[in-house]
């Protein structure tokens, strides 16, 4: 089922790997990263999924539930959640246990994201073949879900035993923490997303083709979600993509001098796929025509937002920036700034309309209601005036 416009409220965050260059003080790094989960709570994103990752020297976030935790004492209202735990590199039991800990800690407002990893060198340090890392989260997920619920599992795989294992906690929230599965490539994500009814996270850039990829993917999760008696939820999908705003697009383009080179030539020696492909001169070029990334205006984002809404086929209930710093701090801030006032409104059920309607219908009454006031005023001058001639006539006779 699609979301009707009117209606439409597209929710807003961040996905954070992160990303740091290797020059940067790894203390600091993780410390603004804090920082900026605490400024989007400020301008009021919704939700900061935060990564684990092992290897790289770039994204430096080991345990999210750890950061999570900390994040839940400097944050007010946004929504947290790992984004994503690579499952087979825990114990189910022990993951879950953690994740209802952190649901408490975070007063129901901690997500649950999963995923199979994504760095194959993670998974090559401790012995975990690439070939297994799917049905690892498969067998994973199939016993995280009931443990979630307090249910009672025994089960024994090649790399984990349960034996009568039942968590001590039930969630904080009635309805349980909400959960999420990545899915990037193949439909595994969506597919494991369907058979649970929770959500999806769908990862890998959002040009054309990958924008196929995804609404793709959603109609698997659909599918999968029918067949296992699920109902599927567009508001539970989430979109990730790139975006850097500036005032002009001369300066958020000048802002890409600061980072992006980092952060591309990390993605084409070390991350899974290059996001710049070989041979391109002109990142910024590429980025911005080829619909992976928004690098321009407020005006420009709303375009870019707008795309991805109709690119996904009926809707989708949140967008997430990669946070990928190519921008300095300052105008990164501001680039998430710009985006909470002139951009969010937009997508989040026109909330700027009535306002307009008001302004509008005042100005069509301007000079029709300001001139009956200048009367009411100028009424009241004369009766006043006219009382106080009369008084003073009494006086004098």
């Amino acid at each position: 089922m699609s979301m009707d416009l009117q209606d439409r409220y597209l929710r807003t965050g961040i996905f954070l790997a992160p990303f740091h260059a290797l020059g940067e003080n790894p203390t600091l790094a993780i410390e603004r990263d804090m920082e900026l989960v605490e400024h989007l709570d400020r301008l009021n994103y919704h939700e900061a999924w935060i990564g684990e990752h092992h290897s790289g020297g770039f994204e430096i976030i080991a345990c999210p539930e750890m950061f999570l935790a900390a994040a839940a004492q400097r944050t007010r209202n946004i929504r947290l959640g790992t984004g994503v735990v690579s499952l087979p590199y825990h114990h189910p039991f022990t993951l879950a246990s953690r994740m209802m800990q952190l649901d408490h800690m975070a007063r129901g407002r901690a997500m649950f994201g999963v995923g199979p990893g994504a760095l194959i060198y993670d998974a090559d340090k401790i012995g975990l073949k690439a070939a297994d890392q799917r049905r690892r989260m498969n067998e994973s997920l199939d016993c995280i879900m009931p443990l979630m619920r307090g249910e009672t599992v025994t089960q024994k795989t090649d790399w984990y035993t349960l034996n009568e294992a039942r968590l001590q906690l039930m969630p904080f929230s009635p309805n349980g923490m909400e959960m999420a599965v990545a899915c990037s490539r193949s439909p595994v994500g969506a597919v494991a997303s369907g058979k649970h009814g929770i959500g999806m996270l769908s990862i890998g850039g959002t040009s054309d083709d990958a924008l196929k990829a995804h609404a793709g993917n959603w109609a698997i999760h659909e599918e999968a979600a029918a067949k296992a008696g699920k109902k599927s939820d567009r508001s539970k999908w989430r979109i990730v993509t790139f975006a850097h705003v500036a005032e002009t697009r001369e300066k958020a383009r000048a802002d890409m001098a600061y980072g992006l080179k980092d952060f591309c030539r990390y993605f084409t020696d070390v991350a899974t796929f290059p996001i710049i492909p070989p041979g391109v001169t002109d990142p910024v070029e590429f980025l911005t025509t080829s619909g992976v990334a928004c690098i321009g205006t407020p005006d420009d984002c709303i375009r870019h937002f707008e795309r991805l809404w109709l690119g996904s086929n009926g809707g989708f209930g949140a967008v997430l920036l990669l946070a990928h710093n190519w921008a300095d701090w300052e105008s990164t801030k501001r680039s998430y700034e710009l985006m909470a006032r002139y951009v969010h409104p937009h997508f989040q059920r026109q909330s700027n309309a009535l306002r307009v309607a008001s302004y509008d219908n005042a100005t069509a009454k301007h000079a029709t209601a300001g001139a009956e006031s200048a009367q009411a005023v100028q009424a009241e001058i004369d009766r006043y005036s006219q009382a106080k001639e009369k008084a003073a006539g009494k006086a004098a006779s």
